[in-house]
């Protein structure tokens, strides 16, 4: 038998911690353990996708680095992008989290290909195209939040250019390339210019 997967299970509820810990651990492809510097999946359970159980998701991921699933009670349209966009790598409503489901989601997760109900991918679709043509295109803006000019600018500072060269690529001034760089690492909350091309390769910007 394979190496069984290890799940760490979180909830603010005991009892719905306990029911969701309980399908894991009844599951012969998955090992519980007690806490997430051990798991390669975390299991976050919650009534409904509010602010705290975003904190919780957020917490969990650690920069995204151990994939969470979120097995929601209340789940519509608003909770998939607020649980996706606190950094939840896969979604499942509660009533469908059943052993051999949600041992299939976590299996899902785990390999990097997430999960989501199948009804609720196309209204996912029409949100991301709605956002794109009614919010971040009068802008300038693509759906990774950053204009044509900012991502031409990363990808010159990634290639070893500096102010200097940038500006006469692109026939900015100095000024204007400083300043582009500047929101960008000020809009996304970034360190630097190093910072902000890491964080572009990362997303597939770049």
């Amino acid at each position: 038998m394979s190496e069984r997967i290890r799940v760490y299970v979180e909830a603010r509820d005991p009892l719905l911690q306990a029911g969701v810990a309980s399908q894991v651990r009844s599951s012969s492809r998955l090992l519980l353990v007690d806490s997430p510097a051990e798991a390669e999946v975390a299991v976050t359970a919650m009534d409904a996708a509010d602010e705290s159980a975003a904190d919780t998701i957020r917490s969990l991921s650690r920069g995204r680095e151990l994939p969470v699933l979120a097995v929601v009670g209340q789940l519509d349209d608003a909770a998939v992008l607020a649980v996706a966009e606190a950094g939840a790598s896969g979604v499942m409503r509660r009533s469908d989290a059943g052993q051999a489901r949600l041992a299939e989601a976590i299996e899902a997760t785990a390999a990097g290909n997430g999960t989501m109900p199948p009804d609720m991918l196309g209204r996912l679709f029409t949100q991301v195209g709605r956002l794109q043509r009614d919010v971040l295109a009068p802008r300038g803006l693509g759906v990774h939040g950053l204009s044509e000019r900012e991502v031409n600018v990363l990808k010159l500072v990634a290639d070893g250019h500096d102010t200097g060269s940038i500006a006469r690529e692109m026939a900015y001034s100095e000024r204007t390339v400083k300043n582009v760089i500047h929101d960008v690492v000020s809009r996304l909350n970034l360190r630097n210019r190093s910072h902000a091309v890491a964080y572009a390769v990362r997303e597939g910007i770049i």
